[in-house]
């Protein structure tokens, strides 16, 4: 299975793959590769991810929840999601999955450095196989995971099975890849990241045919009940961290790798020049660069009969 949030998202594409539980490795990453663009996007999209687990937060203490005193988070990746709950439910423990040793590796690295090591427990297993028993746990937690998975309703039901009465699943989606260019920047109309994107839309169709699913349905099928359904929109503006510039090219040069075959000369042109780290035009040196993109999330419950 392959291992977001930015084919992510960002985020994963190995599920099929057989990487990270994550983000579409359509553009060839190898696992380092992978693990920065993940750090990248949570340093870039930092607040979205307070938001989100704030959200989260709040509806399980508003609900009269008992503690969350063990929480799983499946698609680890480098841990970006562990680490923030960790930080939300101060009295839990985390198991981390994640199909690839690196990436888990780099978690636990993370995690010495946070001082909350003996609070993680890594598990590397690819959840298109049979799953381990995780015990019960209280909160599972998957962003930018499902659309990867090949069954990602049989994965729900492992979910639903893992979770004590009454547990909650924070679904966290995302619908494509983030924008981050003018959008008349590239020769020709629509601009240039449109044209990208509309590739990248076809390419998906047929690779990850789950992603931008509306999961209320089949979380119901699956037994939950949904308690809440939000979209989280990132629309950041200049000024922006000096990361944009780096977590921007990794993006671009995945789409650069993985629509090579189909990309006209002169987008291929510009491009090269966008991803050229030594030259003045480098996206990393650009002013003007955005970071936009949404993030359907769901939180449901496991009955308690």
């Amino acid at each position: 299975m392959t291992s977001l949030s930015p084919e992510h998202d960002g985020h994963h594409g190995h599920h099929g793959h057989h990487g990270h539980q994550h983000h579409d490795n359509a553009g060839g990453f190898d696992e380092p590769d992978m693990a920065e663009l993940l750090d990248l996007d949570a340093e870039v999209l930092h607040a979205h991810l307070t938001d989100v687990t704030a959200w989260l937060a709040t509806s399980a203490e508003s609900a009269g929840d008992i503690p969350v005193r063990r929480l799983l988070d499946l698609g680890s990746g480098t841990g970006t999601g562990t680490l923030a709950l960790l930080q939300r439910f101060p009295d839990a423990e985390a198991v981390a999955v994640d199909a690839s040793a690196p990436l888990l590796h780099r978690l636990r690295d993370k995690a010495q450095a946070q001082g909350v090591a003996e609070r993680v427990r890594t598990v590397q297993a690819d959840l298109d196989e049979a799953w381990p028993d995780f015990g019960d746990v209280d909160l599972v937690w998957t962003s930018a995971a499902l659309h990867h998975m090949a069954d990602p309703d049989s994965a729900l039901r492992e979910v639903f099975a893992a979770l004590r009465p009454g547990g909650l699943l924070a679904v966290v989606e995302m619908e494509g890849f983030p924008r981050f260019l003018p959008d008349d920047l590239g020769i020709g109309e629509p601009g240039l990241e449109a044209r990208l994107h509309e590739l990248t839309s076809h390419e998906h169709a047929e690779r990850v045919p789950h992603l931008g699913a509306d999961w209320g349905p089949r979380l119901t099928a699956a037994g939950f009940t949904v308690e809440s359904e939000r979209r989280f929109a990132v629309d950041l503006l200049p000024p922006l961290p000096a990361a944009t510039g780096r977590y921007a090219q990794a993006m671009l040069r995945r789409l650069r790798d993985a629509l090579a075959d189909r990309l006209g000369a002169d987008d291929r042109s510009v491009l090269d020049t966008l991803l050229d780290s030594d030259g003045p035009d480098s996206v990393t040196r650009r002013g003007d660069l955005t970071v936009r993109t949404e993030r359907p999330a769901w939180l449901v419950r496991r009955p308690t009969v």
